[in-house]
């Protein structure tokens, strides 16, 4: 019988905000949010790679909105585009006040995530799938954006 692998691309992750995540202002400190944005974009690409990663770069990372304690903050990760061991991972992070139940796009941020093996060396991954207009919009944005980084590191 034939091994089948499905790559899943996409992950959602919904993270009660706690006091313990309160900086001096009373609002959710954004080393945090840095944090739990930095976890979600490991799983998602462990998961899309099947292999350890490693974070290379974290791009626009801008706060629309402040996070209160309480809220809930939903990140929702896909992988956008694949290199030969490295891909970008996109995350829309929305917050919501459970009472009203309003929701604030708080930011959205791209993360650059390399697949190494146990010696960390990069590894190859799987070309990513493309197949939805969705998709193709996401991919193109991502070449762009590697074309700004790779600008920025020839200087």
């Amino acid at each position: 019988m034939k091994k089948v692998i499905v790559h899943d691309k996409s992950i959602e992750m919904t993270v009660l905000m706690t006091p313990d995540m309160v900086n001096f202002s009373g609002k959710v400190h954004g080393g945090a949010i840095m944090r739990l944005l930095d976890q979600v974009a490991y799983v998602c690409a462990s998961r899309y790679s099947g292999h350890y990663v490693v974070t290379l770069s974290a791009d626009q990372v801008f706060f629309r909105h402040p996070i209160h304690v309480g809220e809930l903050v939903t990140f929702l990760a896909n992988v956008n585009y694949t290199g030969k061991s490295s891909m970008e991972i996109g995350i829309k992070v929305v917050s919501e006040n459970t009472r009203t139940r309003i929701r604030n796009h708080v930011l959205s941020s791209y993360f650059t995530m390399v697949a190494v093996d146990e010696n960390s060396r990069p590894v190859e991954i799987a070309k990513v799938d493309v197949t939805s207009n969705k998709d193709q919009e996401r991919f193109e944005s991502a070449l762009q954006r590697k074309k700004m980084r790779e600008q920025f590191w020839k200087k």
